[in-house]
């Protein structure tokens, strides 16, 4: 009589997770490559587009906001300073809308062949980080412009700011890319999340403008990332290292608390799909 063997997920997060993801390097490089060349090959719209995006929306900010409203900059121009805050967040909420759908869009994939499904979300951080350096070049023409030079500290603290934007965006997209498969109306209700979550970030305004009352922003993952960015970078304050500490940490338990639900409903992802 033949031997069955049944591969089926763990119920919890060991380290045998992270070695499934060096031994299936491979394909996460392919799987990358792919979303990579659906967005930039044969087509001039798709670089234009990432660098036409945030330079609009710094352009419009910048009328409305920086113009009408004074918003307070922290002794910054206003369009180096939220397109700084611009550059973090839309790698962040691209990275979270697109996490959400990836089990659903590889629907046809995941169930006909077994490999670890995280490798789907990965590979949708990655390319969105591609955008992100796309985008990085407009930073560095406004910071010429303005005469801004980063510190010593900037330019090595920089990767760490994008390694725990990438942190907070993997947990909170696959929490709902594990919601996405029970509740397909998910879909529907994370862009009005994601629209508010903005305006408790950050982004068009100084933390500045909440007085005692700015540690409150500290809960959120990604206030501390901007506020960082902006204080190496632009070197218009005194960085708080602890509000950026509590920030990074909040990534961090993000991260687990995502990964931990998304293991759990990877056990029937394949049956509700």
């Amino acid at each position: 009589m033949g031997q069955t063997i049944v591969i089926k997920p763990q119920n919890r997060f060991n380290f045998s997770d992270l070695a499934d993801i060096w031994r299936y390097r491979e394909l996460l490089y392919f799987l990358t490559w792919r979303d990579l060349k659906v967005r930039y090959k044969q087509t001039v719209v798709g670089v234009a587009w990432v660098l036409f995006q945030p330079f609009i929306s710094m352009v419009i900010f910048t009328i409305f906001f920086g113009n009408f409203a004074k918003m307070p900059t922290d002794g910054a121009p206003y369009p180096i300073f939220v397109f700084l805050g611009l550059l973090f967040w839309q790698f962040f909420s691209a990275s979270v809308a697109d996490i959400s759908n990836c089990l659903i869009n590889n629907q046809h994939i995941i169930t006909k062949v077994y490999f670890p499904r995280i490798l789907l979300p990965i590979s949708l951080v990655l390319t969105r980080f591609v955008d992100f350096l796309v985008s990085l070049v407009i930073l560095i023409g406004l910071m010429i412009y303005y005469g801004f030079w980063p510190s010593l500290i900037g330019v090595l603290i920089f990767p760490i700011l994008c390694l725990v934007s990438a942190m907070a965006a993997l947990g909170l997209g696959l929490f709902f890319a594990s919601l996405n498969i029970k509740y397909r109306d998910v879909r529907y209700v994370l862009p009005f999340f994601i629209q508010m979550l903005m305006f408790v970030t950050p982004v068009v305004y100084s933390s500045s403008i909440l007085g005692k009352y700015s540690w409150l922003l500290a809960v959120n993952p990604l206030a501390g990332v901007i506020k960082t960015a902006r204080s190496e970078l632009l070197q218009s304050y005194d960085t708080n290292w602890l509000q950026f500490g509590l920030s990074a940490a909040a990534c961090v338990v993000l991260l687990v608390i995502g990964w931990l639900y998304f293991r759990k409903a990877e056990r029937y992802s394949v049956d509700t799909i």
